[in-house]
């Protein structure tokens, strides 16, 4: 068992590096489960994900993408074509008109090509670093903490953070976890959210990680 009252920055890390271990051997298949072909498709796709399903846009981009595979291709489009192929996903109009601004700039000042950098990725309309840390660790392998609202909620109920603040969670998780670890991190935590550490109904009788976790004694 583990101290976590007062937990100190050395305890947090053998903590955390047993819950990943476990995670890893739970969940061998994780990954991003949004499909993509290329980064361009990545970004589009994560940006279509606010507020939607995986599910659903991996249903839309499959129906957009063999059409508009690029950037490119989505800058010949209007805002209003856009809009009407994104429909389904939810707050279309400002997904639409944040892809056509975003498409316009990577393929008038990037040449088409996705920038691999978070500076200039966070500086395209739609992207914050929660989509820009997608790109950069599922498509150019750079490694990359995503938090989203599985990431934030765990890791609160884990006691790692106290934060909701999606920066410092970041920032305070990347100082305890491996960072090879980083890419796949959100996906595990997705992945038992989804099955076991689901939220308002947590399973902590089926957990693997009950024994590492402070709220499974709550």
């Amino acid at each position: 068992m583990f101290q976590m009252s007062r937990e100190s920055k050395k305890n947090k890390i053998t903590r955390i590096s047993e819950i990943v271990k476990r995670l890893k051997k739970e969940y061998p298949d994780s990954k991003c489960s949004l499909n993509f072909d290329n980064p361009f498709q990545l970004l589009v796709a994560t940006i279509l994900s606010a507020q939607c399903t995986d599910e659903r846009v991996n249903k839309v981009t499959s129906k957009i993408f063999p059409k508009h595979p690029d950037a490119r291709a989505f800058s010949s489009l209007s805002e209003k074509e856009i809009g009407k192929l994104v429909f389904s996903t939810g707050f279309y109009n400002n997904k639409a008109k944040n892809i056509k601004a975003m498409s316009d700039i990577i393929s008038h000042e990037y040449n088409g090509e996705i920038p691999n950098d978070i500076e200039k990725l966070i500086q395209l309309p739609g992207v914050g670093r929660k989509t820009a840390n997608v790109v950069l660790g599922n498509v150019f392998n750079v490694p990359s903490l995503v938090v989203d609202t599985h990431v934030t909620r765990i890791t609160n109920l884990l006691k790692f953070t106290k934060s909701k603040n999606a920066v410092v969670i970041e920032r305070e998780l990347c100082k305890i976890v491996e960072s090879e670890s980083w890419s796949i991190f959100a996906h595990l935590l997705i992945d038992h959210g989804r099955k076991v550490c689901i939220a308002n109904r947590p399973k902590c009788q089926e957990c693997i990680l009950s024994n590492l976790c402070p709220s499974s004694k709550e």
